[in-house]
């Protein structure tokens, strides 16, 4: 009779282990799933809308923010508000497509506005940052968390090297960067992220080192191809 509990014991503390184990790759496996279903739905409800205003709004925004300088980025807080309420243009959510990201292979979706709910559930564009939609003078900030309830989202941002390629699939085409500089900076460190003149950048950040937020690690990535003209 002990030797069977003993056995049982022995069974539960086995199957309690590969559970452990097996647990985060199932978390971030779900959440791979959901978000793959999200920017798949996305998609098919902008491939079917007329979005030629949007764009030309987006790159008078862009335009805008780098001929004031970008006078509206002054602190952390001011990356939460989104740069459009997307609602407005019958979205259900404020998202403007998605980062793909092959070195890290992760696949984000994208939304405007840094605030707390957006990050749990991807990377999210800062505020008074250009908008991802190409162009020259354009700086776009993509931030995301170095993981988040199982989702890996930038934690593996290190295997990012020069060179790297990172796609930015907006409402109309996706853009190709590759990675130019690789730097880590204080949070409060805003010079470090505004728009270089004549460059079409995408940049990205997330807390530094791994697990701690007093620093930042950043990416820089320039355009690797001529911007598409959007055509009606």
């Amino acid at each position: 009779m002990r030797r069977k509990v003993i056995l049982i014991i022995a069974a539960i503390l086995f199957i309690t282990g590969i559970a452990v184990t097996l647990y985060p790759h199932v978390e971030r496996k779900l959440y791979d799933i959901r978000a793959e279903n999200l920017i798949r739905t996305s998609i098919q409800q902008y491939e079917q809308m007329d979005l030629y205003d949007l764009y030309l709004l987006m790159q008078e925004y862009n335009n805008n923010i780098y001929e004031n300088h970008q006078e509206g980025l002054t602190d952390p807080f001011s990356y939460e508000q989104a740069s459009f309420d997307l609602s407005q243009w019958g979205f259900d959510e404020n998202m403007m497509g998605y980062i793909e990201i092959p070195a890290m292979d992760i696949k984000l979706p994208l939304y405007l506005g840094a605030t707390k709910e957006n990050m749990k559930k991807g990377a999210a564009h800062l505020s008074n940052t250009s908008l991802p939609v190409g162009g020259e003078n354009i700086n776009s900030v993509i931030a995301a968390h170095r993981g988040y309830q199982g989702a890996y989202m930038f934690q593996e941002i290190e295997r990012l090297v020069i060179g790297g390629e990172v796609f930015v699939t907006n409402f109309w085409e996706t853009l190709t960067y590759r990675v130019t500089e690789i730097k880590v900076i204080s949070p409060n460190d805003i010079e470090e992220i505004l728009i270089q003149d004549g460059r079409d950048l995408v940049t990205l950040i997330t807390c530094h080192p791994f697990r701690h937020n007093y620093q930042r690690y950043v990416v820089y990535c320039e355009r690797d191809e001529l911007a598409n003209v959007y055509e009606e």
